[in-house]
């Protein structure tokens, strides 16, 4: 019997061992999958739970004109006020709510949701004036309520001339990321970093004194310098803006001027502009009026096109300011000379192929002419024959060369390239009307561009927009080169066209563009706004002084329909 019991007991002790033996194994292994398999999760659970990141925003990069001290793009200190609604005590949550929805003009039932919603930190207002918040400092003060409420600095994008170089420059969303122009295009460059504010709180949230609190400063954004230079950007706004009204241009227009010998683009305009500081307030009187009628997706697409670049986005068919590139490549191939009188007669038109194609003056032929004359009279025989003579393969390679093919590769978004046949499908009729500028379109960016190749004494340079980037702390500037792209057409080609252009202003077509005491030469241009459409853009073509140019100039309106009709281009 006793022995019985003996046994009995160790049997017991022993399998009470085990089970001890079992639960510390099971402890170990859950210890275990705590420390190396839950680890770093727990870790960041605990790390999200007692402690309150607060974002501070940098201060985004300023825009500065092509001089550097006009500033296009500026950002301003404003503040943002965010609660930790564990830390206001129960009693004023209501209280906090009222004054909160009150000074910023919120929503009160939100702004108490918001109070009394246990999370680590909620966002009350962003970016808004200091004269708001010092009114919430006082306001805290007189009430004696001291935690739970934090006021941080923040910055707002600010745009000193609103209007001015709106599709170039573009704007911000409420998240301070640029959205459009070069603000987009540069975001990277322009937003810096963000910096933060790091407070350890107790289990509870609860905060732990200013000892428990960690500031991380900001790294500001890089300024920028453009190539626009303000007073010429502000000039081509005001006379576009006045084209566009007298001859009711129904699409608007727009103004380029570029530098030949850098590329530079000392003004971009589209009309009807924008405010940057309201990029979301409609520009005209018509959209206005009928803006609560449209649906959501209406609203987005007339806001897509208010913000649109037609000068780089949009494709026309350029008309006879093509008839540049069809003289320049004629002469380089040595098809034709300047000034041989007789070489070509006008009859009215021209048959390719079995299709006759009319002159513009079909109804008084210009009859005998040199290549100036045909030029200054812009007579699309002439050229229609000149492009069968430099042929398909020949021409297609002046277009790549002067880069309408492909895109120019500026720094801003958005950018379209020429739109045309493939050289397969090329035939007699269709060389016929790209040598006269009809039947494929290019953007008026690649015009300008071209051109100021001609301009450049035959050297290609690539557009350039932005000029430096400039750190604003240690004052490095980043120069942003000026890209030659190769001789196109030789200096002596380029030096002819550059005569006939100027010959088309003094006696011919462009009249109108002559100035007093400076050497201008220029093409005027008139176009089909696409296929039966009764629409048309007309645009004319500058370059100036003649003898060594610095400046080249498009301008180009969208369907004018007033007195002066689509001719217009020869009256601007």
């Amino acid at each position: 019997m006793y022995k019985d019991s003996n046994i009995s007991r160790k049997k017991r002790i022993r399998n009470m061992l085990f089970t001890i033996f079992a639960i510390f194994a099971c402890l170990i292994v859950r210890i275990g999958f705590i420390q190396f398999v839950q680890g770093a999760n727990l870790k960041e659970m605990a790390y999200a739970q007692q402690s309150l990141d607060r974002k501070i925003t940098p201060k985004r990069g300023t825009i500065y004109d092509a001089t550097g001290e006009s500033q296009l793009a500026v950002s301003a200190t404003v503040e943002t006020v965010t609660i930790n609604s564990v830390n206001i005590p129960e009693k004023d949550k209501e209280k906090v709510a009222k004054k909160l929805s009150e000074l910023f003009e919120l929503d009160y039932e939100k702004t108490l949701k918001k109070v009394k919603k246990r999370s680590s930190i909620e966002t009350i207002a962003k970016r808004v004036e200091k004269e708001k918040t010092d009114q919430l400092r006082i306001w805290l003060k007189e009430n004696n309520i001291t935690s739970g409420i934090n006021i941080d600095e923040d910055t707002k994008r600010y745009y000193p001339y609103n209007n001015l170089a709106s599709h170039v420059i573009g704007f911000c969303g409420s998240d301070n990321q640029g959205l459009d122009g070069i603000e987009a295009k540069y975001d990277e460059v322009l937003q810096g970093k963000n910096g933060k504010i790091i407070k350890v709180t107790d289990a509870k949230g609860g905060e732990i004194g200013k000892e428990g609190e960690n500031y991380i400063a900001p790294e500001d954004g890089k300024d920028l310098v453009l190539s626009i230079d303000m007073t010429i950007q502000a000039i081509a706004e005001k006379y576009l803006k006045e084209a566009c009204i007298d001859n009711v241009c129904s699409d608007g227009g727009n103004i380029v001027v570029m530098n030949p010998k850098t590329g530079d683009v000392l003004a971009m305009a589209t009309y009807p502009s924008y405010n940057l500081n309201a990029p979301y307030e409609i520009n005209t009187e018509e959209l206005q009026a009928n803006w609560e009628n449209l649906q959501q997706a209406d609203k987005t697409k007339e806001l897509q096109q208010m913000w649109r670049n037609k000068a780089i986005a949009d494709t026309y068919e350029p008309g006879s300011t093509f008839k540049l590139i069809t003289t320049s490549a004629a002469l380089e191939e040595g098809i034709t000379t300047t000034d041989k009188e007789g070489e070509f007669c006008c009859t009215g038109s021209i048959e390719i192929a079995g299709t006759r194609i009319k002159c513009w003056r079909y109804y008084r032929p210009h009859g005998s002419e040199s290549l100036r004359q045909a030029l200054m009279n812009s007579c699309n025989p002439v050229f229609i024959g000149l492009g069968q003579k430099i042929g398909v393969e020949k021409y297609y390679s002046y277009l790549r060369k002067f880069g309408f093919l492909d895109k120019t590769g500026i720094s801003l978004p958005g950018e379209a390239k020429g739109i045309f046949l493939t050289e397969n499908k090329v035939g007699p009729v269709e060389l016929a009307t790209i040598s006269f500028g009809q039947r494929f379109e290019v953007t008026p960016l690649q015009m300008v561009t071209a051109v100021s190749a001609i301009a450049n004494k035959g050297i290609k340079v690539k557009p350039r927009v932005v000029k430096q980037i400039i750190n604003p702390k240690t004052k490095e500037v980043e120069e942003q080169p000026v890209i030659e792209e190769g001789r196109i057409i030789k200096e002596e080609t380029a030096n002819n066209v550059l005569s006939m252009m100027e010959s088309v202003v003094a006696e011919g077509t462009g009249k109108n563009a002559q100035v007093k005491g400076f050497s201008v030469g220029g093409k005027t241009g008139t176009s089909e706004d696409g296929v039966n459409t009764n629409k048309y853009v007309t645009s004319f073509l500058g370059v100036a002084p003649i003898s060594d140019p610095s400046v080249v100039v498009l301008v180009t309106l969208y369907n004018p329909t007033g007195e002066g009709g689509h001719h217009v281009g020869e009256h601007l």
